[in-house]
């Protein structure tokens, strides 16, 4: 008996020990959280609702798995909570407390069907076989025999719930049940998956939970990061999960504690943490706008608190090596519940300089770029606005997990981020300056942009004529090559093929180059190749005769077309632009800077959109800008809105080495269709609507 015995007892010790070390292989991610918080009154249940209750609760996961675990919580609660049982099924719809049958599983903890939840504990579950796909929904039941004095919970769930009498966690239907539109008691879920999954957690407020998105919809903008992540190869391995809380602020408790003081449970908790998202502030500028008038001193000594909160989050999340990135607050002049002033609107333009300025976040999503007005971009953009001018739609927060570069979270996501080389036209001199401006002022403004954006060598075209005209001018061609940057032909005059004969442009062409020849004799890139020809007005001849003359021409002399695949119309701001500072009208000019900037991004849109449809990718992309005094005042804001967007930058000759430049880069071949614009005409493909900036560029400042 005493052998049986101790057999037994061997063998259970051998099963545990196995299955403490399978579980202790597996590689966990939380797929779903939600932040919790002390319910508020009105967010609280009824003392008669929650006795002999069952709660069905319906959440969206983002990574899917074969096992999962649920993480209940009773983090506010003043005493031990007793779940009698808890259950996880697949709902049949996300809107309905039908669970699909046969689904149904019972969740242990340390074996055993019921668990006494310490106060201000959270628990995890044993592990449950339940075969979960990526972006498909969950429902956990649970039983509570008795209400809790302080309730934990997630008021914002953007989700119907369930409560019934009795317990019923199994049962298939909960007829007749009450409904709400809170969580409460559930803080996680985590999956069993592959030992490279990893999980992205977005640190936010209400516009981070969904306020103003779809109940049910599941279209807050993270989780419309996740599906766009499960959509791509390179990042289908990534769980995405929501750590906002609405009325959240970093500096004080508000509707659930401070950023900093939850940063642990919310952020360095959840199983697989890799990537951290930080969208927080709003409502601690807006709370300050709405207790009264405040010295200057003041106003700067609360961006100074901001971001030295950004900091603390920074730091810790980096010592436990979790790579943050920060996204800036978005526009709220209007809103109705803030109303914010100039002096709230210059703090949250200090402290968005502050996040996108490099060396503070590891990366940054400009929020702010993409939410606000051109026309008024201390607002949000009327199609992106809830209506309270504070919160985003659900367009809002789509616009929102669009603009987020994949790049940011995976190497293999990164081997596919859009490329662009920049390109200057028209050095050294173009279009009018402002007052007491110069052209090399000019130029050292342009250089000083890319040198600070650790840009690679950007070609800059030259018309030789300016020089003859304005001797002075070639200290502007002679900075750009001390810089390094190579210059190539843009003809001796910006001679236009199409109304010139081809004599004339030949020659034209040819009387540039000794120029050229001098001036790419020094520099940083001595004897770099000047051999890149950028045709003015981009007119490569009005008919087949001139268009196959030119391009023997160009092969004779060793040329190489730098072709274009996304311009903006950069030259059109830059002589209202200097008429602007002539009067010093200083809201024209921010109207010019905003219109501008929206332009841009615009391009970028449109021409991803149409290389895609073309060719079912990004090309790299070659972007036509100019030398201009207003392009120089916007370099900086400009390089930092393709950053943003993904985009790597690159040299003209790796754009160029795509089979989509073979035709301009081989003239041997036959002239093709210019620009993309140009294939899909070929093609005979409709191009895709580009919103033109609001703007009367002559008569603004006349």
């Amino acid at each position: 008996m005493r052998r049986a015995g101790l057999c037994a007892l061997l063998t259970a010790l051998l099963i545990f020990l196995l299955n403490f070390s399978a579980q202790a292989q597996t590689h966990w991610v939380a797929s779903w959280t939600a932040a919790q918080q002390l319910a508020e009154p009105q967010n609280s249940l009824a003392a008669d609702d929650l006795r002999d209750a069952t709660l069905r609760q319906i959440v969206h996961l983002s990574l899917g798995g074969t096992q999962l675990r649920v993480r209940i919580s009773n983090r506010f609660g003043g005493e031990p909570l007793h779940f009698s049982a808890v259950h996880v099924a697949r709902p049949v719809t996300t809107a309905s407390a039908k669970i699909v049958e046969g689904t149904d599983k019972a969740v242990s903890f340390s074996g055993k069907p019921d668990v006494i939840v310490p106060a201000g504990a959270d628990y995890l579950s044993d592990p449950v076989d339940f075969p979960a796909a990526p972006l498909s929904n969950l429902a956990i039941s649970i039983y509570l025999e008795q209400l809790p004095q302080q309730q934990t919970g997630h008021p914002g769930s953007r989700a119907t719930s369930y409560l019934i009498h009795g317990n019923q966690v199994a049962a298939v239907d909960l007829p007749n049940a009450k409904t709400f539109e809170h969580w409460y008691f559930i803080a996680g879920v985590e999956v069993a998956t592959t030992p490279q999954a990893a999980e992205i957690v977005a640190l936010g407020d209400s516009i981070t939970d969904g306020h103003g998105a779809t109940t049910n919809g599941n279209d807050r903008w993270p989780d419309l990061l996740a599906k766009r992540l499960q959509a791509n190869a390179g990042t289908a391995n990534l769980a995405v999960v929501n750590a906002g809380i609405g009325g959240n602020r970093l500096l004080l408790d508000s509707l659930g504690p401070n950023a900093l003081a939850r940063f642990d449970h919310d952020v360095l908790a959840p199983a697989g943490v890799r990537y951290l998202i930080v969208l927080e502030g709003v409502n601690d500028l807006g709370m300050f706008s709405r207790e009264g008038n405040h010295s200057r001193a003041e106003h700067d000594e609360l961006v100074r608190r901001i971001i030295a909160a950004y900091e603390q989050i920074v730091v810790r999340a980096h010592g436990h090596g979790i790579t943050t990135i920060g996204a800036t607050i978005l526009p709220f002049v209007g809103s109705e519940f803030y109303h914010p002033g100039a002096e709230i609107e210059a703090d949250r333009q200090a402290v968005n300089q502050w996040i996108r300025t490099p060396g503070h976040f590891d990366s940054v999503i400009d929020f702010d770029m993409v939410t606000r007005d051109p026309q008024h971009p201390d607002r949000m953009l009327p199609a992106f606005d809830s209506g309270d001018h504070l919160h985003p739609s659900p367009a809002g927060y789509a616009a929102m997990a669009a603009a987020i570069p994949l790049s940011l979270f995976s190497p293999s996501a990164a081997a596919t981020q859009p490329q662009i080389a920049f390109t200057f036209d028209d050095l050294p001199a173009h279009a009018s300056l402002p007052p007491g401006e110069t052209r090399v002022e000019v130029i050292a403004k342009i250089l000083a942009a890319l040198h600070d954006a650790h840009m690679p060598l950007i070609y800059g075209f030259v018309n030789g004529l300016a020089v003859e005209q304005h001797p002075g001018d070639v200290a502007a061609l002679k900075a750009w090559r001390d810089a390094g940057n190579p210059l190539g032909n843009h003809t001796w005059s910006h001679i236009n093929l199409n109304q010139n004969s081809l004599t004339d442009f030949e020659a034209n062409t040819t009387k540039n180059e000794a120029l050229l020849t001098e001036l790419m004799q020094g520099g940083l890139t001595q004897g770099a190749d000047w051999h890149w020809f950028r045709f003015p007005f981009l007119a490569e001849g009005d008919t087949q005769e001139k268009k196959a003359g030119v391009r023997a021409f160009l092969l004779q002399g060793g040329y190489k077309v730098a072709g274009v695949t996304m311009s903006f119309g950069d030259y059109s701001w830059n002589d209202p632009y200097a008429r602007c500072v002539a009067k010093g009208d200083k809201d024209a000019i921010a109207t010019l800077e905003s219109s501008y900037l929206a332009a841009a991004d615009d391009s970028i849109r449109h021409y991803r959109q149409l290389s895609q449809t073309l060719y079912g990718r990004d090309i790299p992309y070659v972007l036509l800008m100019h030398v201009g005094a207003f392009d120089a005042r916007m370099l900086p804001r400009l390089l930092e809105l393709y950053r943003s967007r993904g985009f790597e930058f690159v040299t003209l000759q790796q754009a160029e080495s795509d089979d989509f430049y073979r035709e301009d880069t081989d003239l041997n071949l036959p002239p093709g269709p210019d620009m993309l614009e140009g294939v899909a005409s070929e093609r005979h493909i409709a191009t895709i609507s580009r919103r033109l900036p609001v703007i009367q560029f002559d008569t603004i400042c006349k």
